[in-house]
């Protein structure tokens, strides 16, 4: 019950007037409606948050959100290298975080084919079936491939193709597989921050991106158990919005 010592609890004609953050309160009805709450990309108010969940009561929410550091966007950095060396262009790409390499690998695929009279400056491939390559790993957090042409004997080449989805076209020139790569990756909301040739005998171009990544959405479920006399245990888990 309310007593007069609830300054932020009034009676007000009949009804119970909250004095408290009306704009945060919508949380605090979600999370007390479906024992979650989710929290928009652009929720920076965590401090605030966990101030009106401890009023409540609702301890296990306000913990979570003490935990900045869980809480805060994460700045990835990926570095594309790119050299040519006669018919062929290799790549590496160097990632911060490991979650975003396998994301990019399952994207980009290489085949590799032999073919007859043809060379780097072939936009398509023959008719021929083409063979799918693994991507190399060398760790969690790069890949190596390349794309171009190599003679095998007489007017034979042993040609490779870079697909990157959802772009469906195999391309074997090197210049073309980087722009669709580059343009790829800023389209995945990185940013182009720096260009630069590494002193090699490859020459290097090395192109480093940055992203800030923040979780789609932030879901706090509590799970009762029995016994717990209503001592709350919290996890977080990602949720996607907006697919």
């Amino acid at each position: 019950m309310v007593s007069d010592d609830d300054q932020e609890f009034k009676l007000v004609n009949g009804e119970f007037f909250v004095d408290r953050d009306g704009a945060l309160f919508s949380y605090i009805m979600d999370f007390l409606r479906t024992l979650q709450v989710s929290l928009p990309t652009d929720f920076s108010d965590y401090q605030r948050l966990q101030r009106e969940a401890e009023f409540y009561g609702l301890y296990p929410l306000a913990n979570l959100l003490s935990q900045e550091h869980l809480l805060k966007p994460r700045l990835e950095i990926l570095e594309v290298r790119f050299s040519l060396q006669e018919m062929q262009a290799f790549f590496r790409i160097f990632g911060s975080c490991s979650t975003t390499i396998e994301a990019l690998a399952e994207q980009i695929s290489v085949f590799t084919g032999q073919q007859s009279g043809q060379g780097w400056n072939s936009p398509f491939p023959s008719q021929k079936p083409l063979v799918p390559l693994p991507l190399e790993r060398p760790s969690h957090h790069d890949m190596v491939f390349l794309c171009g042409t190599e003679y095998s004997a007489g007017d034979q080449f042993v040609a490779r193709y870079v697909s990157i989805k959802p772009d469906k076209r195999k391309l074997i020139n090197g210049t073309n597989v980087l722009g669709l790569l580059l343009d790829t990756l800023l389209k995945d909301g990185f940013r182009l921050i720096s260009t630069r040739t590494v002193p090699s005998e490859e020459k290097a171009e090395c192109y480093t991106f940055e992203r800030t990544k923040r979780a789609a959405g932030l879901a706090i479920m509590v799970n009762q158990t029995p016994g717990s006399s209503g001592v709350a245990q919290a996890r977080r888990s990602q949720v996607q919005k907006g697919k």
